[in-house]
């Protein structure tokens, strides 16, 4: 039978959500894998630290993986390569510091920095089996991203990775704007786009705006100590905060495991330049007045244990904050974010602390496309065809009708879902079929343990709590000989509830005398006789339902 010799086009992850992006083109025996993210837990996912993509597609069809490109070096597209390349060992390209931030996590993960790493740049070409891979530089709130131009065998596909179109980079490198509509020229069968800020009209704001806004806060506050707290991987925001320090006369301390890990591979890469004797190391910042320290910070989401988390709860061992300080939180609270945001800033406010965030002035701004800028790109590149990636359904469907304002046919535009196959040929495209996807929860050293049916007991366990009923059992006289033992945890208070917990034991008790005047050894049945009479006795009485689990030993003879 032949080979089907369409494109197949299909996401893991990053529609219908924010994060965990991956994207897959497979024709024929060639698979390419555009990033590999994580995702990060929502409130209800008890206990969970990151979730991934599925990747029993890509473990399954492992030999024809041609290799894994990656856009840049945020969590939400390379968290999960350590993941994925515990299960299958395959050639990851990215930029240079893309593989420092990946050279940290694989220690993390104790995992080898080996020869199946390849270093990529803005303007390389290269050939990974059908595909043929054109590097394209752009600009976001990490240095070093870069989108691609993808040859396939029937047209080219670009895939944006994020993006925003700043003329006025820190950097001083600016979006390839040129070649992008060189390529458009060329043609574009697909475009693969990003849809963070579809709904955001206009232009965003450069990076150089926070910078000034920065200098003002520094003036104005000159006699307090400054904490700044931004996204570890901004490596353009901490270089504008250490020249402002430095400007100013004033230390620069840096706290936070991730924010450590990627100022020092930036500065290791060339990423960054730190004027001599600026920065200090966080121990030796009591050592200065505090009108001469500047310390920058993770936890601008708020993240328990974070750096300013443990110096908002007077938790920090070597950071005590009051009066004399001015907080800058330079970031805006990812959705869901919210709550830990705001905890943290009451707890700052509480303690004497001057906060300002960026509902008071331009501190932050945002690394991805809006409205103008999105339309910029569909209008250099003309694809034939459009499927919106990165983003929620409302993004995901906003984008749509921004391309079909800017001419695209309806019935070229394909917003699709996670695991969702696009199939494309020389000549029409059309969703067909599904690979395998979904999630994978990480929580703690456990990849995978953790499911639906342990999250909702969880769920069950924190809402209404736990009933738990311990009996030994003699199966030889078909006796009860020790309990039943009634033990409950985020139920009721024992001490002021033994009326009802007396008579949970004798409900349980009766069940249990049933069990062994009809001669009955099953287990399992038992054990469920004895759950379904407690449930049923508790939600008559109190109106709720724990979770109730009943534990049955046997004698010994």
């Amino acid at each position: 039978m032949a080979k089907s010799k369409k494109l197949k086009v299909f996401s893991l992850g990053g529609l219908g959500e924010i994060g965990k992006n991956i994207t897959v083109l497979e024709y024929c025996d060639n698979i390419l894998i555009i990033d590999c993210g994580i995702g990060f837990p929502d409130n209800d996912l008890l206990g969970v630290d990151l979730v991934t993509p599925d990747f029993t597609y890509l473990i399954d069809n492992y030999e024809k993986i041609v290799g894994l490109i990656v856009t840049h070096g945020h969590e939400d597209h390379i968290g999960s390569i350590p993941y994925l390349l515990q299960k299958i060992n395959i050639p990851v390209y990215a930029t240079k510091l893309t593989l420092g931030i990946l050279e940290n996590k694989f220690e993390e993960h104790d995992m080898g920095y080996d020869s199946h790493i390849f270093c990529i740049e803005a303007g390389m070409k290269f050939n990974l089996g059908v595909f043929g891979i054109e590097v394209i530089r752009v600009n976001h709130s990490i240095a070093d991203s870069v989108c691609f131009s993808i040859d396939t065998p029937v047209g080219k596909v670009f895939i944006t990775g994020d993006f925003k179109i700043d003329s006025t980079p820190i950097d001083g490198e600016m979006m390839d704007l040129t070649r992008i509509g060189e390529i458009g020229r060329e043609g574009v069968k697909l475009l693969l786009c990003e849809s963070t800020n579809v709904e955001r009209p206009g232009y965003t704001p450069s990076e150089r705006r926070v910078g000034e806004s920065l200098v003002g806060f520094f003036d104005a506050y000159n006699k307090k100590r400054i904490v700044i707290s931004t996204f570890s991987s901004n490596v353009h925001r901490v270089q504008q905060v250490i020249n402002i320090s430095a400007k100013h006369n004033r230390k620069v301390a840096i706290t936070g495991r991730s924010m450590l890990n990627v100022v020092k591979a930036a500065d290791k890469l060339g990423y960054m330049n730190i004027p001599e004797g600026t920065l200090i190391d966080i121990t030796e910042a009591k050592k200065y007045p505090p009108n001469q320290v500047t310390i920058v910070s993770t936890g601008s989401q708020g993240e328990p244990m974070s750096g300013l988390y443990r110096m908002a709860f007077g938790m920090h061992s070597l950071v005590e904050l009051g009066y004399d300080d001015l907080v800058i939180i330079s970031a805006s609270s990812i959705p869901g974010n919210e709550k830990l945001v705001n905890n943290i800033v009451n707890e700052l406010y509480k303690r004497g602390v001057s906060v300002i965030t960026d509902s008071d002035g331009p501190v932050h701004v945002s690394g991805h496309a809006c409205q103008e800028e999105l339309k910029i790109i569909h209008a250099l590149l003309k694809p034939e065809y459009f499927m919106p990636i990165h983003g929620e359904a409302k993004h995901l469907y906003k984008h749509k009708e921004l391309a079909q304002y800017m001419g695209m046919k309806p019935n070229h535009i394909f917003v699709s879902e996670i695991g969702k196959v696009l199939e494309i040929d020389g000549k029409s495209a059309k969703f067909n079929g599904t690979v395998p996807a979904g999630v994978v929860y990480i929580d703690g050293s456990g990849i995978g343990d953790v499911g639906n049916i342990v999250l909702k007991d969880r769920r069950k366990i924190g809402e209404a709590g736990l009933v738990l009923i311990v009996a030994t059992l003699d199966f030889n006289s078909y006796n009860i000989m020790d309990g039943p033992e009634v033990i409950t945890r985020g139920f009721v208070y024992e001490k002021e509830s033994e009326a009802l917990l007396s008579s949970m034991k004798e409900v349980a008790t009766d069940a249990l005398n049933e069990c062994m005047y009809n001669c009955i050894d099953d287990r399992p049945y038992i054990k469920g006789k004895v759950k379904d009479e407690v449930a049923k006795f508790v939600y008559q009485n109190t109106k709720r339902k724990p979770m109730v689990m009943t534990v049955i030993m046997e004698a010994e003879v």
